[in-house]
């Protein structure tokens, strides 16, 4: 399994999403061939419910800690409960364009 099946697995078990989608984004940023390490992670989950933006992504943080700790650059998180996804029509933001690797 690729780093991007072992993220959707283990947030599919963690979240029981209604919607999951995660992107290997690394291939827009200026790193070694199959490095797997940049991705955006659009998760919709009732788990959300309640919960603030920080909570959120702290219990993605949590869940993927492995992960985290063995080589994700970037990780770009946009969570939302069922009427959050429905009231943005589907509709995410797109990640930022690499900065190659410095501040400009």
């Amino acid at each position: 399994m690729n780093r991007q099946q072992t993220i959707e697995h283990t947030l599919r078990q963690t979240l029981s999403p209604i919607h999951l989608q995660v992107v290997d984004e690394t291939h827009k940023h200026s790193v070694p061939a199959n490095t797997e390490s940049h991705y955006q992670v659009i998760a919709v989950s009732a788990q959300f419910s309640g919960k603030t933006l920080l909570q959120r992504h702290r219990l993605i943080n949590a869940a993927l800690a492995e992960e985290l700790a063995g080589g994700i650059h970037a990780l770009a998180l946009h969570t939302m409960t069922p009427e959050e996804w429905l009231e943005k029509n589907s509709q995410i933001p797109n990640s930022p364009p690499c900065l190659g690797g410095g501040v400009k």
